[in-house]
């Protein structure tokens, strides 16, 4: 993999991010996310170990994440590897105890408790960075960044980010943080993909402006983006991702949208068709079209999951080695550019 460094700072991360969702069982029944299929410890030390292996450092995880045991398989893993080799990322923000109402949030109390607990189940005495998950409307966020700037202070964390904002909320972290003295904001982890490109509009330019590093999950959007799924098809006998949201409508998220919403998009299958006629130009798949295209937008790590060796093998093919054309950047932006209204247009 190639190596980029997180704005303003000294750490270089692997432009290929591992993303630790499907690791581990919820241990309260729950299924969390959309995710069918997950890694117990055994296959994701594995998975750990080829990504380390092909050049990865940079591993990202959340206390919600099988509600705290992809940490604690992360831990296990990490425990046995020199911690220094390695850029950790963990989140705190979305409920960790689907029983216990007061586990949600980011106030002090619900920070300086988390971080504690993350620490404890990736047996480190510290964070490369601690991602607030989300935009709280309960907490200020004056109280917010404050807990977090204490953690820098202490040691516990050496940077902050956050992630799934909107611009205003983010510019309003970047003008706390500056106008209190606080750690800047460093990372923002975004949904971004050919299918979601509205963070283009207010996120990103603030990130650019800013000087805050960008790091896009959901990169194959659920799946919709890796080519093997057909029009008209019935997915909801497969096991993926997208087949489990086939089956659960109810579980469909933005970020994995129901087959039924997609299968009669024309637009998607055009989008698809290009891919696929792009990935068969390169000798490439359709999702490390999809990857590629990323990297060479102005983001610093691609997030992305898998479930087995192979998959992740494959994804990190996007990673060096080859690169799409200007030609093949410009088709791809045209066949997914996004419809705005006014004022946004003033903004293209």
């Amino acid at each position: 993999m190639e190596y980029r460094s997180i704005l303003n700072s000294d750490v270089k991360v692997s432009n290929i991010c591992l993303g630790t969702m499907t690791f581990g069982s919820s241990p309260h029944g729950v299924v969390t996310y959309q995710c069918p299929s997950q890694s117990d410890e055994d296959k994701a030390h594995s998975i750990l170990n080829r990504f380390a292996e092909l050049g990865g450092n940079y591993i990202d995880t959340a206390d919600r994440y099988s509600f705290g045991n992809a940490e604690s398989i992360l831990g296990k893993w990490l425990g046995k590897q020199s911690r220094e080799k390695f850029v950790i990322a963990s989140k705190v923000g979305l409920p960790s105890d689907p029983n216990h109402p007061l586990e949600a949030g980011l106030s002090r109390r619900r920070i300086t408790e988390c971080i504690d607990r993350s620490l404890e189940r990736l047996r480190t005495n510290y964070l490369d960075i601690y991602q607030m998950h989300l935009w709280s409307k309960e907490t200020p966020i004056e109280e917010s960044l404050l807990a977090m700037n204490d953690l820098v202070r202490c040691g516990k964390v050496k940077s902050i980010g956050s992630s799934n904002l909107c611009g205003w909320q983010l510019q309003k972290i970047v003008d706390v943080c500056h106008f209190m003295g606080l750690s800047k904001l460093a990372t923002l982890q975004q949904q971004y993909n050919l299918l979601c490109r509205h963070s283009e509009l207010e996120v990103f330019p603030v990130c650019e402006k800013e000087g805050i590093s960008i790091l896009p999950w959901s990169p194959l959007k659920g799946g919709y983006l890796t080519g093997k799924f057909k029009r008209g098809a019935n997915v909801s006998s497969d096991g993926s991702r997208v087949g489990f949201v086939a089956r659960n409508e109810s579980r469909a998220l933005e970020s994995t949208p129901a087959w039924s919403k997609m299968s009669g998009n024309d637009s998607y299958w055009k989008l698809i068709d290009l891919m696929r006629n792009i990935a068969e130009n390169h000798d490439k798949t359709i999702a490390q079209v999809a990857i590629r295209w990323l990297l060479q937008k102005d983001v610093t790590s691609v997030v992305i999951g898998a479930t087995s060796v192979s998959q992740l093998e494959s994804n990190v093919g996007a990673a060096t080695g080859w690169a799409l054309t200007e030609s093949e950047m410009s088709e791809l932006n045209e066949e997914s550019t996004i419809t705005v209204a006014y004022p946004y247009k003033r903004l293209l």
